[in-house]
C-alpha cells in the first residue's frame, strides 16, 4: 500500500486563542495542511458553537471551521491555566489570536516577551480596527465591518444597502491571515526568525474595496445595481420564460457581436452607436438591458443555455442553496463530529496525487480540561 504523502505543515504546532470565524478559518486551513492546532477554549466553549444547530444539532460555523483541531479548556484567569498556556507557547511554532487589543498582554503574555523567549514563534493577531486609533477598542464583528467599511453601501439593489450574504469580512480576514502566516513560515525557514503579524478586519475590507473607492475618488461613486455590474453592460441577470434567471457577462466587443448574432438575432446592434462599445452600452444601459431582456423572456432556461454555449458567452444560472446542494460541480468532504459525520463542501485546493484527509471536530475540552484554581 503506498505511503501517504507528508503534509506540508506536518510537525508544526499552532496555538489558537480564537473565537468565532476569522481566526478559526485561518487555523482550519493550517490544520488541513498537517499542523497540530491546539484550540484554547473557555469552559463554555467558543461562542460560535452556539450560532445555530443545523449540523446534527451543532453549529454549522463551528463544524466547518474547527475540523482537525484539538480542544483544550483553560481558565486563563487562573495560575494553572496561565502556566499551561505559557508551556504551550514556549514550544509552539505559531500563535493565532483574536482577543481584544491588549487582552493578551493583560493575561501576562506580551508578544515581545513571547518572541524573546521563543524567537522562532510566528504570532498573528487579528483585531477589528488594529491596535491604535479611535476605534481600536470597539467590538467588531463581520456585519459591523461590512457597514463601517462602506461595503454595504455598494451591495444590494437601488432601494437600500444590504449585507453580503455570507461572512465575507471574517472569511477574507482569515484567508489573509493564512497567507501571511505561510509567508512568515517561509521566511523563518530561510532566516530562522519568527514574526509579529497584525491584521485588522477593517484593513482587509478596505483593501478589497480599492476599486470602488478609487472610482469614488475619481468622481464616479459606485451605485447599487443589484445583480448587475456598475461598469460593464450587459452584465446582469435576466428572467427566462419558465421562471428561471440567467446572468450573462459580456467582456469584449467580440463577445457582444457573438451575442447579437447568435442569441439576440440583432445584427444591427453590433454596429449601432448606442451599443457598439461597452462605454456606449453602459451609457445606454436601460436600452441595452431591455433588448437582452426581451429575448431572454421569450425563451426557456434550457434553450438559452444551449444558445449561449454555442455562442461562447459567459453565463450562469441564478441558483439557490437547493441548487448548490445538488450541483454537479460541488465536491464534498465528510468530517466526524461529536454528533456524527457531517458532509459539506470540500476546501478548494486540490493537490494532485496527494489527497487530503480531514480530522474530526472536537468536543469542548476533549483533549484536556483544567478547572479554575
Amino acid at each position: 500500500m503506498p505511503q501517504a504523502a507528508r503534509l506540508p505543515l506536518e510537525g508544526l504546532t499552532v496555538i489558537a486563542l480564537e473565537q468565532a470565524v476569522a481566526a478559526p478559518f485561518c487555523t482550519a486551513r493550517l490544520a488541513d495542511a498537517g499542523a497540530r492546532v491546539i484550540k484554547i477554549e473557555r469552559p463554555e466553549g467558543d461562542f460560535a458553537r452556539g450560532y445555530d444547530d443545523v449540523a446534527k444539532g451543532q453549529s454549522s460555523y463551528f463544524v466547518w471551521l474547527n475540523r482537525g483541531k484539538e480542544s483544550i479548556v483553560l481558565d486563563l484567569a487562573s495560575t494553572d491555566g496561565k502556566r499551561v498556556l505559557g508551556e504551550l507557547l514556549g514550544q509552539a511554532d505559531v500563535l493565532v489570536q483574536n482577543l481584544k487589543p491588549g487582552a493578551i498582554e493583560r493575561l501576562g503574555f506580551p508578544i515581545p516577551d513571547l518572541r524573546r523567549s521563543n524567537p522562532r514563534l510566528v504570532v498573528c493577531s487579528i483585531t477589528g480596527y488594529g491596535d491604535s486609533g479611535p476605534l481600536a477598542q470597539r467590538k467588531a464583528y463581520d456585519l459591523l465591518i461590512q457597514a463601517e467599511s462602506g461595503l454595504c453601501s455598494i451591495t444590494g439593489g437601488p432601494s437600500e444597502p444590504s449585507r453580503v450574504g455570507l461572512s465575507v469580512v471574517d472569511i477574507a480576514t482569515g484567508a489573509t491571515a493564512h497567507a501571511a502566516i505561510l509567508e512568515a513560515l517561509i521566511a523563518r525557514s530561510i532566516g530562522g526568525e519568527g514574526a509579529d503579524i497584525r491584521i485588522s478586519m477593517f484593513d482587509v475590507m478596505a483593501d478589497w474595496l480599492t476599486v470602488p473607492l478609487l472610482n469614488h475618488e475619481g468622481g464616479k461613486s459606485p451605485r447599487r445595481v443589484g445583480l448587475a455590474h456598475p461598469s460593464i453592460a450587459p452584465y446582469g441577470a435576466f428572467p427566462t420564460r419558465d421562471g428561471g434567471a440567467i446572468l450573462i457577462s459580456i467582456q469584449s466587443e467580440r463577445e457582444w457581436a457573438s451575442l447579437c448574432r447568435q442569441v439576440l438575432a440583432r445584427e444591427d446592434a453590433v454596429t449601432d452607436e448606442r451599443f457598439a462599445t461597452n462605454v456606449a452600452r453602459v451609457r445606454n444601459r436601460p436600452e441595452t438591458d431591455a433588448m437582452v431582456g426581451a429575448v431572454f423572456a421569450a425563451h426557456d432556461t434550457a434553450e438559452l443555455e444551449r444558445l449561449l454555449d454555442r455562442a461562447d458567452i459567459a453565463f450562469a444560472k441564478v441558483n439557490d442553496m437547493a441548487a448548490l446542494s445538488d450541483h454537479p460541480h460541488l465536491r464534498r468532504i465528510t468530517v466526524d463530529t461529536p454528533a456524527g459525520p457531517v458532509s459539506y463542501p470540500a476546501p478548494a485546493p486540490i493537490v494532485v496525487d496527494a489527497p487530503r484527509q480531514y480530522g474530526p471536530v472536537p468536543a469542548v475540552g476533549e483533549h484536556r480540561t483544567l478547572s479554575k484554581a
